[in-house]
Order: structure tokens, then sequence, then C-alpha cells
């Protein structure tokens, strides 16, 4: 079975791969499995497009710099742990298309909607806000946010954030759909694996044909 990746418009058919594991299909966390109630727990804090490309621009301080590259050196291996002993009901890794992009793959896979709160949603720095204003946003960010702007009620949520919550990350975090009642394990097992932050940001609704796929709250 071949699964994942992106897909592109190409005279003819490629593709690359590597196995790099076997996988007890009785234990798999998948993006298909959220159920209303779940509650969303971040892994790690938003930003990474912008600040390379600030970085690559020169606008970006060295104390960004240092940390982003820090950041994106954490490895997800938490989400490993929590698959086996069976803690999520269904996850996703935020990477290219962003925290909304894989929300809505997660939220149609799943036959469900999503609430978010914005506030609620951490990112890197302080700096980040300043590198938005400044222009320091990738063509990836901008897409993403065109691309999925239908399908998100985004209530008051002001550009900048709209932004950095469509902001193409490069090695993100994971996206945790919870079950209240296992929530604070999860919490306490992300903390004792020195996990960038355990951001709890929204929740999965019933699916409703009444309102977009994705709602912010807060």
């Amino acid at each position: 079975m071949i699964i994942g990746g992106h897909s592109i418009r190409n005279p003819e058919p490629i593709y690359g791969l590597a196995v790099t594991g076997i996988v007890d299909v009785r234990r798999v966390t998948t993006n298909a499995n959220a159920r209303p109630g779940d509650l969303l727990v971040l892994t790690k804090p938003l930003g990474t497009g912008i600040a390379t490309t600030a970085i690559k621009r020169g606008f970006a301080s060295r104390k960004l710099e240092k940390k982003v590259i820090a950041l994106m050196s954490k490895i997800n291996t938490v989400g490993a742990d929590l698959a086996e002993r069976g803690l999520v009901r269904a996850a996703t890794d935020i990477t290219g298309y962003g925290l909304i992009g894989h929300l809505v793959s997660l939220s149609r896979a799943s036959r469900v909607s999503a609430e978010v709160d914005p506030s609620a949603v951490p990112m890197i720095s302080d700096e980040i806000g300043d590198l938005i204003e400044q222009g320091s946003v990738p063509e990836g960010s901008r897409q993403n946010l065109y691309a999925t702007t239908v399908l998100v009620d985004w209530q008051s949520t002001d550009e900048a954030r709209r932004i950095l919550l469509t902001d193409a990350q490069t090695s993100g975090g994971l996206l945790l759909c919870v079950a209240e009642a296992r929530l604070e394990k999860v919490l306490n097992i992300l903390r004792k694996a020195s996990t960038p932050c355990a951001a709890v940001i929204g929740r999965i609704v019933p699916r409703s044909r009444r309102r977009p796929l994705i709602c912010m709250t807060g």
C-alpha cells in the first residue's frame, strides 16, 4: 500500500518512496477516526514557514533563527507512543498545508467538523507577528489561506492570525484528537516527553450543512 504525499500535474507518472517500517493494522492511528467531543491537541507552535522565509530574507533575529532550528529538529516520536497505548483517536501531522489545511483533511476523512480557538494556538515567538506585518510570508502559506477560506468561518479572526493558522510548516507538530476522559493522561505524556507544546486548541463537533467545515470560536 502506498499512502501519503503530495500530487502534481506531470506528463508521466512519477513517485518516490522509502520503506521505513511495518505497521500492525490493528493499532494504526489515522486521520479518519475523529469523533464529536474529541479535543484537539497541538504539539508544536506554528510559524516555521514565516520564520524560515524571514531567515532567507535576512529579517529574522538570531534568537528566532536558533529557536526555529531547534523546533524543527525535534522529532514527533511521542506520537508512536500515544498510538501504541491507544490514547489518541485520530491524528495528523502539520506540514505543507498548515494547521487549517490538515484539519480540513482530517475533518473530511472523519466526516465531522471542527471548532478552533485561534487565541489558543501557540506561535513560535511574538516576533512572528511582526514578520507577518513585514510581509515575510511564503507563497505556500498564502495559497493555503486562499484554498481554505470558503471552508472556514473565520468570525473576527484578524488577517495575521489567519496567515499563522494556514502557514506552511516544515517539520511541524502533530494534531491529536483525544477523548476528553483521556486528555490529562495524554497531556502528561506530552510534557514528560518534553514536547514543544501541548496546547488544547479546539474540539471536534458533528458535521452540519448549515455551517462551514471549520469554525473559529473564542
